[in-house]
């Protein structure tokens, strides 16, 4: 102040007519007043923006399951674990008691993979058909040592069901076939001019095999492996049957 006064006199101005102005401190805002206030400018600003960024997140309604499907469930396993082992212990005693049972095949044949199927049917399994029929105009001849032959022109039949394992020959010399119909059991037709099937395929006793012009004689031979079958005899109308 005694400068303001000082400066003033050198001014020649009187001292009554000079104004002192005293320049209050500003008071120092409360920083935590402060503070707050900012945080509600922000949160107002947000509320007026609906920024999803910002949203409130909501929880999860998570749905309780009741004790008791989780009862149920439990028993439900409880019972497939009984099942499958009551099922093993079937198959198991079975299989020991009861080899040749339905269960016990159809098991084998699961795991059985590409395994080779076996036929243990004997020639006494299968009953003979006639190789011609009965309208054929043939008679039918048995030489001892079982060779079944004839001569005429007809159509020519195999004895059962077979397979066709193989055609050899021409229509020139004549056919050999082989039929198959077990693994022990087979059937030679030599001397036909004409096949009607390819090797591979099955054949029946009621569809023709091939056919003969009469011209030659057709033979006919069972085998039991590799000995020649003679337990047989030719019957009324051309029908054959074990002896």
């Amino acid at each position: 102040m005694n400068e303001e006064i000082g400066y003033a006199e050198m001014l020649e101005i009187p001292v009554e007519t000079v104004t002192m102005h005293r320049k209050e401190k500003r008071k120092h805002r409360d920083e935590g007043d402060l503070s707050e206030r900012v945080v509600e400018q922000v949160n107002d600003r947000m509320e007026e923006t609906d920024d999803p960024q910002y949203a409130e997140s909501t929880p999860i309604a998570r749905e309780e399951v009741p004790k008791g499907k989780i009862k149920n469930a439990r028993r439900i396993l409880i019972g497939e674990f009984v099942a499958v082992c009551a099922l093993c212990a079937v198959i198991f005693f079975t299989n020991l008691f009861m080899p040749t049972s339905a269960i016990n095949t159809f098991v084998r044949g699961l795991f059985a993979g590409n395994a080779v199927e076996t036929d243990e049917r004997t020639y006494a399994d299968f009953k003979l058909s006639s190789v011609v029929r009965e309208s054929a105009d043939v008679e039918l001849a048995v030489s001892d040592a079982g060779v079944l032959s004839f001569e005429g022109k007809c159509s020519v039949y195999a004895p059962c069901e077979g397979k066709l394992v193989s055609v050899n020959g021409d229509s020139e010399t004549g056919y050999t076939l082989e039929l198959k119909h077990s693994d022990s059991f087979s059937t030679v037709i030599a001397g036909v001019d004409a096949v009607y099937f390819a090797e591979g395929d099955t054949v029946m006793s009621n569809v023709p095999l091939a056919y003969t012009d009469g011209e030659g004689e057709v033979r006919v031979t069972f085998y039991d492996g590799e000995n020649a079958l003679t337990c047989y005899a030719v019957k009324e109308n051309n029908k054959l049957a074990w002896s």
